[in-house]
């Protein structure tokens, strides 16, 4: 099984002592986020064959990474970056840290172990079309030589993405919307055009009537990315989350409305406030997150 940390939260930059504790205890559960209850799984080489671990900053987690490695399991990390104003990204880390630490862990785990994900396209009056054109060529220029594939999509808006987003408008001031497709698949096509000048593999993240020429269905818990950083197959059959999801079948062990990163389109938190309070109350002896 492939373990998923996490998309449903940000463990490498706030859960890495948790993680790092279920590693040692070799147990590990989680919560269906659906009202499942709690589920376990044994974080042994016969039950685990690799992670796929999700981050805005994986900084704090390379001591997690050296334990990961040290027992043998392979790791990919998708590692978002995309340099919004503050107004849309409260915490985030600047991207030239993050890539700072990207370049050490490509050095020291090899050239397939990074994803970058410029994701998601948000529109709004700070981040129109064309300051998307020149981050995403700003950063694929930062990038060169540190990641082979770029992820993109445009903002999934839920109910709680909209009024998260309707609030930091009003606070801050600005105007944000959802273009219809045609819009969105122009602006992704220019984009991929920007990656693969830059010899970058740019891929779509389940959204298959996005997709343009230039533009590959992405696979972001990526069998075969992890094989090659195994060095040996690993078989794993897809099985998508949502209509378009290309992703082997995992087990995700994160939790939602834990992450205090502040991104307003985010579509793991339903409050900044709740995420804040769960991150402060966490324990990191607890089995589940």
């Amino acid at each position: 099984m492939i373990i998923s940390a996490s998309y449903r939260t940000d463990v490498p930059a706030f859960y890495g002592e948790w993680f790092l504790n279920r590693l040692k205890a070799g147990r590990v559960s989680w919560r269906n986020p659906y009202g499942g209850g709690l589920h376990h799984l044994e974080l042994t080489p016969e039950s685990v064959d690799g992670f796929v671990f999700w981050s805005r900053n994986p900084t704090p987690f390379q001591f997690a990474l050296e334990q990961v490695a040290a027992r043998g399991w392979p790791f990919v990390m998708q590692v978002t970056i995309t340099g919004y104003p503050r107004a849309l990204e409260t915490s985030v880390p600047v991207p030239e840290k993050v890539i700072d630490t990207l370049k050490s862990i490509r050095a020291a785990y090899g050239p397939r172990c990074l994803v970058w994900r410029y994701d998601p396209v948000f529109l709004s009056d700070l981040t129109p079309p064309a300051f998307h054109r020149d981050q995403v060529a700003r950063l694929a220029d930062l990038l060169s030589g540190v990641v082979d594939e770029a992820v993109l999509s445009f903002a999934q808006i839920y109910a709680k993405t909209r009024r998260n987003s309707d609030r930091a408008a009003v606070r801050h001031g600005f105007g944000w919307r959802d273009p219809e497709a045609p819009e969105k698949r122009a602006l992704l096509t220019e984009l991929s055009a920007i990656l693969g000048a830059r010899g970058l593999k740019a891929s779509l993240c389940s959204q298959p009537d996005l997709l343009t020429p230039g533009l590959i269905p992405a696979r972001c818990v990526d069998a075969e990315r992890l094989a090659d950083q195994a060095g040996h197959p690993i078989a794993a059959r897809m099985k998508g989350n949502r209509k378009g999801c290309l992703c082997a079948e995992s087990r995700d062990i994160g939790r939602y409305d834990t992450c205090p990163h502040g991104c307003v389109y985010c579509y793991a938190v339903n409050t900044a406030s709740l995420a804040k309070q769960r991150h402060q109350a966490h324990d990191p002896l607890a089995e589940a997150l």
